[in-house]
């Protein structure tokens, strides 16, 4: 097969298999990714990543134009983080002029994009969207390298039936990797494994590198993530793969011990300490730790512990790369910040994501019996 063969192949998978497009659908289809700011610290194999991954992008949105009819690109400077919410011209080219204009004669979009709006706020500016969701993007791919699955932009975008594919770090060999993975199959193991999860109250997570976490699931549900976004208002990573949930806030405790970043194995762990559901102290001679101390000075809500995830693809298997790697079969992530977009309180400019490897996962039930779901990295169920 050859190069141009191979990605339309991807590409039309994205398409039709992850997102459900037919020929005959007239939807609005938008795919963005971002720019690496001037003043961003990069490698220079990150840089080579992050530029493949716009022209991807652009690629992605020229094919779905040609294939579909349909395939606006957009691109912005890199936002400073994770869950931090994209520029007002993102949100204008999936909205449109007569929802943007209603959120800000209302007062409301500058909040939101400072994710500074309250509860009240945010259900006004859904109504807003709903009034106009015939306006709203159809199809969603984000491409940006920063994460905006967290963020009030994706949230009301999915309101409004928005199908939404989140692809941050995304690395384009990943088409011919984790992204061919059988997709039936997988939502099979996910499913089995969400219903394994939701029959606890905690989930106690161990490793050998000496992470000890006592995760408080009371009243919350787990879902999972499976990669096909057929659904109106779907949305997912892609790759997917993982069965995660918000934990209840202000309940878990224990200790964390980080070995790899986003991009990178670190060149020492972290160790984190955790109570009543934050980060209470830090410890380790590694430049990350600066990094994660200047985000909760910026903002206290970064210190929560915002998401148990455990991933479910067998084909994924890069530790260097979080978007794949929180989706190895029998690894287990923490989040921390935000988690107000799948069913938690906690709202931060801020969601980061760290894997562990070789992990024993155990439910434990509402009168104290215990399931070991994953062991030693195998899973059980």
């Amino acid at each position: 097969m050859t190069n141009s063969e191979s990605t339309y192949e991807a590409f039309r998978s994205l398409f039709v298999t992850n997102m459900g497009i037919t020929s005959t659908a007239a939807e609005r289809i938008l795919v963005f990714s971002d720019n690496i700011r001037a003043d961003e610290a990069v490698t220079e194999s990150d840089r080579d990543r992050r530029t493949r991954l716009n022209a991807t992008a652009r690629a992605a949105a020229d094919f779905a134009k040609r294939e579909f009819g349909s395939g606006l690109f957009v691109e912005f400077p890199a936002t400073p983080a994770s869950g931090a919410e994209p520029p007002r011209e993102l949100w204008l080219a999936t909205f449109g002029e007569r929802i943007i204009s209603a959120l800000e004669s209302d007062g409301l979009l500058e909040k939101l994009l400072a994710k500074k709006a309250t509860p009240n706020e945010i259900d006004r500016a859904k109504n807003s969207v709903l009034e106009h969701r015939e306006d709203v993007a159809g199809i969603i791919i984000a491409l940006s390298n920063n994460s905006t699955s967290h963020t009030r932009y994706r949230a009301l975008a999915c309101a409004a039936g928005c199908r939404f594919a989140s692809l941050p770090h995304f690395d384009p060999e990943m088409f011919h990797t984790s992204m061919t993975v059988d997709w039936s199959t997988l939502a099979d193991r996910t499913a089995r494994l969400v219903e394994a999860v939701n029959r606890a109250e905690w989930i106690r997570v161990t490793t050998p590198n000496g992470t000890d976490m006592n995760i408080c699931k009371v009243g919350r549900h787990a879902e999972g993530d499976d990669g096909l976004l057929t659904a109106p208002g779907s949305f997912g990573n892609l790759p997917a793969g993982e069965a995660y949930l918000a934990p209840l806030e202000g309940k878990s405790h224990g200790v964390m011990v980080i070995e790899w970043g986003p991009t990178r194995k670190l060149d020492h762990p972290l160790r984190l300490t955790v109570e009543q559901g934050i980060v209470v102290k830090m410890e380790g001679d590694e430049s990350h730790r600066s990094r994660l101390e200047a985000k909760f000075a910026e903002n206290v809500n970064c210190r929560n512990i915002a998401e148990l995830g455990i991933g479910t693809n067998d084909k994924a298997s890069r530790p260097d790369n979080v978007l794949e790697a929180e989706k190895i079969l029998g690894t287990i992530h923490i989040a921390l910040g935000d988690n107000t977009g799948f069913g938690g309180t906690v709202s931060a400019p801020f969601h980061e994501d760290y894997v562990f490897y070789q992990p024993t996962l155990t439910a434990i039930m509402a009168d104290q019996s215990e399931q070991i779901i994953i062991e030693a990295g195998t899973l059980l169920v």
